[in-house]
């Protein structure tokens, strides 16, 4: 059992709403699984989306993500499988590689792309987007790509681990530097009877998404299957066992910023006056 401290099962947390995720396309056609979108956002505060994209055909992903402007948020790339490669307005390139994270931080504006890397062969990966407070919408846009020997992993002995991206996981910090909104992202693997218990935040909003297997949550040992996400209710500690089979999830949890939001395609800002703005300032070039 991976355990931290000694909680009450009063405060254990349990799943508050189970979201399906939706098969859509993004991009120039690429075919993927939205788990989270922009409807629940006021649920989810900070996060805005969610999506898993995975495919070993080729036309489902070839066509990639030509060039596209961001505002007021950043995204969280995190490549399982196949290669993805980014260039930016700012002069920055990366390759994204198998088990690797890019965190970028749109800010006040950036343009980029994300390209496959890759003609055959599965391509596989998550992109999350995070809210930024209002107070760095219009910051410095920047980003670190983390190659996957960089990301520090824990092992408890019995078979439980734990790729610690960003927070902190039992005294070890994750590769992303600190962020505004405290985020804390585990890829974590479970053998067949393990227990993972681990305290977060009282006050961070904490999801769950379902890579593989079937496990589960909570107290009321309620069931999370591959490309579900489980919005998780209030209290200090999650528990998730893994009973049936080996399973892998992501655990996202990130401080709540309480802040309005106005959405439009790429743009996340708090005003519809911000948005029109970030219109203006893209189709002028300004970014």
């Amino acid at each position: 059992m991976n355990s931290v401290k000694q909680v009450s099962q009063s405060t254990i947390r349990e799943g508050a709403h189970l979201f399906q995720g939706e098969a859509t396309s993004d991009g120039a056609g690429v075919k993927l699984t939205r788990m989270l979108d922009s409807r629940m956002a006021r649920q989810a505060d900070p996060f805005l989306m969610l999506d898993e994209f995975r495919s070993d055909t080729a036309s489902d992903y070839i066509a990639g993500f030509p060039s596209h402007p961001h505002r007021g948020l950043e995204t969280i790339t995190l490549m399982f499988a196949g290669r993805m490669r980014h260039r930016d307005n700012q002069g920055n390139e990366g390759d994204l590689g198998p088990g690797s994270v890019q965190w970028m931080t749109a800010a006040r504006g950036i343009v980029h792309e994300e390209m496959p890397q890759q003609e055959d062969g599965l391509m596989w990966g998550y992109q999350l987007w995070l809210n930024l407070p209002a107070a760095m919408k219009m910051s410095e846009p920047g980003y670190q790509d983390i190659d996957a020997s960089a990301i520090p992993e824990v092992s408890d002995g019995n078979g439980v681990r734990v790729r610690v991206i960003a927070g902190n996981y039992n005294g070890t910090k994750g590769a992303v530097r600190p962020r505004p909104t405290e985020p804390i992202l585990l890829d974590v693997q479970l053998p067949a009877g393990a227990v993972f218990d681990y305290v977060v935040p009282e006050k961070h909003t904490v999801m769950l998404h379902g890579v593989s297997g079937e496990m589960q949550v909570g107290t009321r040992e309620q069931s999370l299957k591959q490309r579900q996400l489980l919005l998780l209710g209030p209290g200090a500690q999650v528990r998730v066992e893994a009973r049936a089979g080996a399973v892998q999830f992501l655990l996202i949890a990130g401080r709540p910023l309480g802040e309005p939001i106005a959405h439009y395609g790429p743009f996340v800002m708090n005003t519809q006056e911000e948005l029109r703005q970030a219109v203006t300032d893209f189709k002028n070039g300004t970014f």
